[in-house]
């Protein structure tokens, strides 16, 4: 039976990865600003020409609500951790069993987006001023992810493609409505994914297309995890325990009940 892991390396392991995806998006951006634009306007070319162009006309709305746009702004910069990070330790808590899977569906589309973000630089709608878009961050002078030279310097703003704002949300809306059984829990993980895309795109910092691929990433990533870590669990537990044995014993020397290979065998 699977079972959470121990939480130290849980811990390090989480830590390890976010700090590598960082660190991985910073790089991707050394290439120069010019292609992330033109792919900006082909993206809002590609949204008009099948109706899906309602970014401006949200960040329109929400600039003439000032109090809505900094609650945005900070709904932005802070719930996309702070919520995915409580609903990961509710998981490891209270659904060990589950907690596998989910976190390596996660992790994995997170790991993908990395391959967006390196063929596709994509500049955010919020740098397209010639297109009528407005920082909701900049023209209030609002607290934001990116509102000190700081952490705009220690991110890479294009990076858009695919949203993982919009994959982290449907992922956390996805655990709550499924595993957790208050009522309250299940009605905000259905609002909770919708309030991030509208965020999003009202901001000014993602596109239609880039929360739509980012969700497919989340669903794709969890449904090839389920299958390896609920349907086919014991390729997992092989691999698993062949690489615990590789670290305790790095010549080869088998396990002492003389079963290394024994349930290699097993198929789904």
């Amino acid at each position: 039976m699977l079972t959470a892991p121990p939480v130290w390396r849980e811990l390090l392991l989480l830590v390890l990865f976010y700090t590598g995806y960082t660190l991985t998006r910073i790089v991707l951006v050394q290439d120069g600003t010019g292609p992330a634009f033109t792919h900006a306007y082909q993206i809002l070319h590609a949204e008009k020409l099948v109706g899906l162009d309602v970014e401006l006309g949200l960040n329109k709305t929400l600039i003439n609500v000032p109090w809505l746009a900094r609650t945005a702004n900070m709904f932005y910069a802070t719930m996309h951790f702070i919520l995915t990070a409580l609903v990961v330790v509710w998981l490891y808590r209270y659904r060990p069993r589950e907690y596998r899977w989910l976190r390596t569906g996660i992790m994995a589309a997170t790991a993908l987006a990395l391959i967006g973000f390196w063929l596709y630089p994509l500049a955010p709608p919020r740098f397209l001023h010639s297109a009528g878009f407005v920082d909701p961050v900049t023209y209030l002078h609002s607290f934001g992810l990116y509102s000190s030279d700081a952490s705009g310097s220690l991110t890479n703003q294009y990076a858009a493609m695919p949203s993982m704002h919009a994959g982290w949300a449907l992922w956390c809306g996805f655990v709550l409505v499924k595993f957790v059984s208050q009522r309250w829990a299940k009605v905000l993980g259905v609002i909770y994914p919708a309030t991030t895309v509208f965020v999003i795109l009202s901001t000014a910092n993602h596109y239609v297309l880039d929360a739509v691929i980012g969700m497919a990433l989340i669903g794709g990533s969890l449904g090839v995890a389920w299958l390896l870590y609920t349907r086919c669990p014991q390729p997992v537990i092989d691999l698993r325990d062949r690489a615990v044995q590789r670290i305790r014993h790095p010549h080869g020397s088998r396990r002492p009940d003389g079963a290394a290979g024994a349930a290699s065998g097993s198929r789904c």
